[in-house]
């Protein structure tokens, strides 16, 4: 669980920490630390050598003053790649290879923020405290409310023990497995004797939204309603165009999910099931307890953070499968090689490619300064691919040395896509698990699947990442 959650921060909201009142808008302002190879730390090092203007016979480099750190700026942002790009869309991994060899720090204008691409440094922005959460205060809270993702110190560490015991544990294998079981099943049975699927819309978009829904204990008949309330929350959080339709959208959304749990926190609280929900109302850590407004907000994070994840997920397994036949055969001839695919694809193809982080102070990083008050643009995909971290990292291999998949869903993990430090995902193991038995129960039901003849598969998203289609033929069994 743990989505990356996109919404660019608005241009009013933009502050460094030393008065200037928009870097966004003039991020030639920022402190610029000039390196010893006469290259400078924020922008492609190659474009700002040898360039400036004349003044008494002396030269002054562009990255001297403001306006020619901005035209410096404008050459970088022309020859590298644009994260909102087409090309990059459909290509991201590409980019980030230029981005972690020419320009590890990068601000861009477009998202208003700093982009980090090295796996150092990016592992880095994840432990260390100065790079904060306080930037879901505008990315998340508008359509969630205020959830533990923008908490820090002893309130998020009051609220994370307050939801985390659900998610692993006997807790897990007791009242979610067989939840996971059933659903996944019930899907399945859907198309097992079609030897046609869409594996994407028939089976991964609704297979973690029910899972959501029924261990909250809420009425299976509200399946398609949370599934609608979950494509309108994603396309709140995605919707970097502005369109004032989707943010209309997502904002009722809000309004009409809490207006339906509310009322159903209140009655659990007098009359608690065994449900997560009553788990939640429930739950107490040092004289603690949720609010009905707190528990709401956790619900709607996670039908949204979990559902996309493992819905991303899902598909970035069965489809890399499908890429490498071999691998294939493996897994399905030794179902605990599950778990190896899993972890290789959050490393290869993971679900979010991006998350952000708003500075406390002025911090340096990537041989630059990134100044108090900015955003913070990690690229988890681009980390997960650097060749200081991986040997063959463009290469799908869920057999790698250097997987270490004893603790890829731990803090401990190798891989950035479940973050790190403190905000790691609180839904690691949840999400394994509904992985882990998704993929049997499509292998088991289609034991020679193949992708159908004419089945592009690609993956589509910026922030977070997916097969946007999974066509798949096999004979029914």
């Amino acid at each position: 669980m743990g989505g990356s959650l996109p919404r660019t921060r608005p241009a009013t909201a933009v502050h460094s920490g030393s008065g200037d009142r928009d870097h966004a808008r003039a991020p030639g302002r920022t402190r610029v630390r000039r390196e010893p190879s006469g290259q400078v730390g924020d922008l492609t090092r190659p474009h700002l050598r040898g360039r400036g203007s004349s003044d008494g016979g002396r030269t002054t480099p562009d990255w001297a003053s403001a306006d020619g750190l901005r035209r410096c700026e404008t050459r970088a942002m022309t020859e590298l790649p644009d994260i909102l790009s087409p090309e990059f869309a459909a290509d991201p991994y590409s980019a980030y290879r230029v981005l972690r060899e020419r320009a590890p720090l990068l601000y861009h204008e477009a998202t208003r923020s700093w982009l980090v691409s090295r796996c150092e440094d990016v592992e880095r922005g994840l432990r260390d405290p100065v790079f904060t959460n306080e930037n879901y205060e505008w990315q998340v809270a508008p359509v969630h409310g205020r959830t533990m993702l923008e908490m820090g110190g002893r309130e998020h560490a009051v609220r994370r023990a307050l939801v985390a015991p659900a998610f692993r544990g006997t807790s897990l294998e007791q009242k979610f497995r067989p939840v996971i079981e059933r659903n996944a099943r019930v899907l399945v049975d859907g198309f097992r004797r079609a030897g046609r699927v869409e594996l994407i819309s028939q089976f991964a978009t609704r297979f973690p939204i029910n899972v959501i829904v029924d261990v909250l204990g809420l009425d299976q008949a509200d399946h398609d309603r949370f599934h609608r309330w979950y494509t309108s929350v994603i396309a709140f959080l995605g919707n970097l165009s502005g369109d004032p339709r989707v943010t209309e959208d997502g904002l009722r959304t809000r309004e009409e999910f809490a207006a339906h749990l509310i009322p159903i926190v209140r009655r659990r609280r007098r009359d608690p099931g065994d449900d997560l929900l009553s788990a939640l109302c429930q739950a107490e850590v040092e004289g603690t307890r949720m609010s009905d407004e707190d528990v709401k907000s956790f619900c709607s994070l996670l039908l949204t953070a979990g559902g996309e994840t493992t819905d991303k997920a899902v598909g970035s397994v069965m489809r890399n499968l499908l890429h490498h036949p071999e691998q294939l055969a493996a897994v399905r001839a030794d179902r605990s090689l599950v778990e190896r695919a899993f972890a290789e694809s959050l490393r290869y193809t993971p679900p979010a490619h991006m998350v952000m982080r708003q500075t406390a102070a002025e911090v340096e990083l990537a041989g630059g300064v990134i100044p108090a008050g900015a955003t913070v643009t990690f690229l988890l995909a681009s980390a997960n691919r650097d060749g200081a971290r991986y040997a063959r990292p463009d290469e799908f291999d869920l057999f790698r040395a250097d997987l270490a998949v004893d603790r890829a869903f731990s803090a401990a993990a190798r891989h950035l896509s479940f973050a790190l430090g403190r905000h790691f995902c609180v839904g690691a193991l949840l999400a394994k698990a509904e992985v882990e038995v998704a993929v049997g129960h499509l292998l088991d039901a289609m034991p020679d699947a193949r992708l159908a003849p004419g089945s592009r598969a690609e993956e589509r998203g910026i922030f977070m990442r997916g097969p946007a289609e999974l066509q798949v033929e096999f004979t029914p069994a």
